[in-house]
C-alpha cells in the first residue's frame, strides 16, 4: 500500500479517495487560468474528489521556437499565487532549472520534475532539498523499474514526500503508448502513483512545430489506470482545447472531465472495497 502524502487537507495514498491534478497545460492569461481553476474545483466539489490545480508558467521543453511557452516565471507564479489564495487549493507546476527554485518554492505546494529531466541528478537533488512534495514524471524513455534510481536520489537528500506519475512510453517516432503494467511494477516503491492520461495520448512533435494528440483515448485509459489502483489522475483540461495555445490536441473539455470523474470515482470505490476485503480476510 502506498505511503500517505499529505498536502493541506488532501491525503494521497493509503486507502484515501482518488485525487485529481488538473488544469490547462500552460497559463494563457490570468483570467483564463482562474476561470479554469474555478470550473474544475466546482466539478470536483460536486463529485467529492480532492483537487490540485496544475498549469505551467513556462514550457521550456517545446520542440520549436515558435511554440507558445507561457507568461514566464515571475508573472506566472504571481497568477498561481492569486489562484491559490482565492480558491484555497494546492498548486502544482513544473520547474525546468535550478535557478527557478528559490522563487517557485514560495508558491508551489508540489514541484513537478518534467519527464525529460527526471535523470538530471543535480537538478533532482536540489528539488529534493526544498522539502516540498516532489512529483516525478517518469520519462517516456525510462523503464518503470528504473524510477527507483530517481527515488533514491530524492530520499538520499532527506525527502520522502514523493509522488510518481506515469505518462506513457515512446513507441516509435512521434508516438506514445501506455503500458499500464508500469503502475503495478512501480507499486513496489510504496509511493502514490498518478496516471497522466492526457500526456499519455500526446503525439510528441506530431504536427512538426507542435505536438499532436489523440484525446479520444483519454477516458478509456483513465478508467483502466484507476482499475489498476493508481492514487490519482493527472488531466490537462481546457474549455476549448482546439483553441488552446499549447497541447490542445491531447487536452479534454470540462464536459468530458465531469463525466469521466463520475466513472473513475465508481471504479476507485470498487478497487478500495476490494483492497479492504482482502486486508480483512488475509
Amino acid at each position: 500500500m502506498a505511503k500517505e502524502i499529505k498536502i493541506k487537507n488532501i491525503k494521497i495514498g493509503e486507502s484515501n479517495p482518488i485525487v485529481l491534478i488538473a488544469g490547462p497545460c500552460v497559463i494563457e492569461s490570468a483570467r483564463g487560468a482562474l476561470d479554469h481553476a474555478k470550473a474544475i474545483k466546482k466539478i470536483c466539489e460536486k463529485e467529492k474528489i480532492p483537487f490540485i490545480f496544475k498549469s505551467s508558467y513556462d514550457k521550456a521543453n517545446r520542440s520549436s521556437l515558435k511554440s507558445y511557452r507561457g507568461p514566464g516565471i515571475d508573472e506566472g507564479l504571481k497568477i498561481l499565487a492569486e489562484i491559490k489564495k482565492e480558491l484555497d487549493i494546492p498548486i502544482l507546476s513544473d520547474v525546468h532549472c535550478r535557478v527557478e527554485l528559490d522563487k517557485a518554492v514560495k508558491v508551489l505546494d508540489i514541484i513537478q520534475v518534467p519527464a525529460f529531466l527526471c535523470r538530471q541528478t543535480d537538478f533532482i537533488i536540489e528539488i529534493a532539498k526544498t522539502n516540498k512534495i516532489v512529483n516525478i514524471k517518469k520519462a517516456q524513455f525510462l523503464a518503470p523499474w528504473d524510477i527507483g534510481n530517481v527515488i533514491e536520489k530524492i530520499e538520499n537528500a532527506g525527502n520522502e514526500n514523493i509522488i510518481i506519475t506515469e505518462r506513457g512510453t515512446m513507441f516509435g517516432y512521434n508516438n506514445l503508448v501506455s503500458d499500464l503494467r508500469s503502475l503495478q511494477i512501480m507499486r513496489k516503491f510504496n509511493y502514490p502513483l498518478i496516471y497522466d492520461a492526457t500526456h499519455s495520448v500526446q503525439l510528441p512533435g506530431g504536427k512538426g512545430i507542435e505536438s499532436g494528440g489523440e484525446r479520444q483515448f483519454v477516458t478509456g485509459l483513465s478508467r483502466a489506470a484507476v482499475a489498476m489502483g493508481c492514487e490519482g489522475l493527472f488531466l490537462e483540461v481546457h474549455k476549448e482545447p482546439d483553441k488552446a495555445l499549447c497541447d490542445g490536441a491531447n487536452m479534454i473539455t470540462l464536459e468530458t472531465l465531469e463525466g469521466l470523474l463520475k466513472d473513475v470515482k465508481e471504479i476507485d470505490n470498487i478497487v478500495k472495497m476490494k483492497k479492504q476485503h482482502v486486508k480483512k480476510t488475509s
